[in-house]
């Protein structure tokens, strides 16, 4: 079977989907660091756990302080610290242009949807943001369905930005930094590289060929 190239020309070998790279070496290293920050995504996940584990997310008094409580409340609390992301002094401290990101409606948005959805039903929310979380870290670990994991690490990540990154005390890049990785792996599709969306990928496809709407659908969350 013949793969053939970019530049109309054909070289022999089996298909190696998702690497482009006709080197070994470069192969090997492209792999190599794509598994190292899908696995580094997924244990950051890992490490935020154990301190809000179910049934009652490290919450006190009747679900009202301590563990995911607390941040929640934090970000209601801190929905108007600022308006702005990714601030600039061009100038410095001298009169100047500012280059920043307004998200004064976003937080706000942010703040109005977790005081008055999540922290009433805090019991079933608290589930559903440790479950994303449990389920981002073995995504991204085991390369399974690593896109979808990626995607979820995305809007967890946009949502801690939103929340907390304008915060006093916080360092904003932190949280910025942390939605990029996310994106990033969620255009790589990690599992592609490493892990069991590799086995997965070719049953999928046939599939997907065979016209299956699940079956595409699923092609395109490995």
């Amino acid at each position: 079977m013949a793969e053939t190239s970019s530049t109309g020309g054909s070289k022999p070998g089996r298909e190696r989907e998702g690497i482009y790279s006709s080197s070994r070496l470069e192969r090997s290293i492209t792999v190599l660091a794509i598994a190292i920050a899908s696995i580094g995504l997924g244990y950051l996940f890992f490490t935020q756990l154990w301190w809000k584990l179910p049934p009652d997310f490290g919450c006190r008094n009747d679900f009202t302080r301590g563990g995911l409580c607390f941040f929640l409340g934090h970000s209601v609390e801190e929905a108007e610290a600022s308006d702005k992301l990714l601030k600039a002094d061009i100038f410095g401290s001298r009169p100047g242009p500012e280059i920043s990101v307004p998200i004064g409606w976003a937080t706000q948005l942010n703040a109005w949807f977790i005081e008055n959805v999540v922290q009433p039903n805090i019991r079933l929310f608290g589930y559903v943001v440790w479950g994303t979380e449990a389920w981002i870290f073995l995504s991204m670990c085991l390369g399974f369905f690593s896109r979808l994991g990626a995607l979820a690490a995305i809007g967890m990540s946009t949502q801690l930005m939103i929340g907390l990154a304008h915060a006093p005390n916080e360092w904003e890049w932190s949280y910025i930094l942390m939605l990029l990785l996310s994106i990033a792996m969620f255009g790589l599709a990690p599992g592609r590289y490493f892990g069991l969306d590799r086995l997965l990928r070719p049953r999928l496809k046939v599939l997907s060929a065979r016209g299956n709407r699940v079956g595409r659908l699923l092609l395109l969350f490995t």
